[in-house]
């Protein structure tokens, strides 16, 4: 089981990090609750994170690594990851470590919390 869910985050992050919205919300529960970064509190669905996404990518270019995956709890995984996070000029607006609590439900990731380092 956890090979299962490490590859689901896994391909969640490398779709994230090509723009392939599609690919990104197959690995998200339908009532899939998400963080807006850089606004606060959360979007909910795919629609409002296809939407979010979309508007997100016109003000900032952000690529997501993950450098380690914990299995906190049965329905609950760590996920250090590397941000990277740039205006479309290219100016660094954020480069460091945090952590993305993801909540699995039935084989997806139903939830993310972002935890600073």
């Amino acid at each position: 089981m956890e090979n299962k869910i490490h590859n689901l985050i896994k391909k969640a992050y490398l779709a994230f990090n090509s723009r392939d919205i599609s690919t990104a919300l197959s690995t998200f529960h339908e009532n899939v609750e998400w963080p807006k970064a850089f606004e606060g509190g959360y979007v909910n669905g795919h629609n409002e994170i296809r939407e979010y996404w979309t508007r997100q990518w016109t003000e900032i270019n952000g690529i997501v690594e993950p450098i380690s995956i914990i299995e906190i709890s049965k329905q609950k995984y760590e996920v250090k990851v590397h941000q990277l996070v740039k205006d479309l000029q290219g100016k660094i607006l954020f480069d460091g470590i945090i952590k993305h609590i993801f909540t699995i439900k039935d084989d997806l990731l139903s939830r993310m919390d972002i935890e600073l380092e």
